[in-house]
């Protein structure tokens, strides 16, 4: 498979629009910060010298915290304790965080730099129902930006029709027997822990 240049690129597609291009700010405006008080989930991608990583976050509205028009933070709660995230942002501080609002046509992006926290005051202002997170990562804000929700509607994601089947696709405790072994008791046990502990054991 050739390559394509930048400059094959620049032959498909069109440059952006102006008004595009005036968008892409260096900082939080009101605007933004209306968005992001509503926000109750994120895909955030980080890397190393190790590779890539995107993983998910999600709380109530309002658990990305603005600290002023440069600045964001969120806390980290308990997930698969690989900690790539983390173990990212010792490394290499860039990261990116994709926000999405459920029924909204709408998707924004923040460019940043991130690092890790374990300050007292700010892990107090990121508790969600009654508990205190370990860290929490504060992001300095390089670029701001709105996207355009095609990608939504080509997905059909907020529609009820465009709900996948939970069993047309194996099931968590399905494919933990068939990598670990096991046997089909085994996998309904595990299915039954996860979708207790996947609702439930949230902090």
């Amino acid at each position: 498979m050739s390559e394509v240049t930048i400059a094959e690129l620049q032959q498909l597609y069109e440059p952006p629009a102006e008004a595009i291009q005036k968008a892409v700010l260096p900082h939080l405006v009101p605007f933004h910060k209306a968005y992001i008080a509503a926000a109750t989930f994120f895909c955030l991608a980080s890397g190393s010298r190790e590779g890539l990583d995107a993983s998910p976050r999600g709380g109530p509205a309002g658990f990305v915290k603005v600290i002023d028009d440069r600045h964001v933070a969120f806390a980290d709660w308990p997930g698969n304790n690989r900690i790539e995230t983390m173990r990212n942002l010792v490394e290499d501080d860039r990261l990116a965080m994709l926000f999405l609002f459920p029924g909204l046509e709408v998707f924004l992006r923040i460019n940043g730099r991130g690092r890790i926290s374990t300050d007292h005051g700010l892990l107090t202002s990121l508790m969600e129902r009654g508990k205190t997170p370990k860290t929490a990562i504060m992001v300095s804000v390089e670029q701001v930006l709105f996207h355009c929700g095609k990608a939504i509607n080509r997905a059909r994601l907020w529609s009820l029709d465009g709900r996948i089947d939970r069993s047309n696709l194996p099931s968590v405790g399905q494919m933990k027997v068939a990598l670990t072994g096991g046997s089909a008791t085994e996998a309904e046990r595990v299915d039954a822990h996860y979708q207790e502990s996947v609702r439930n054991d949230l902090y």
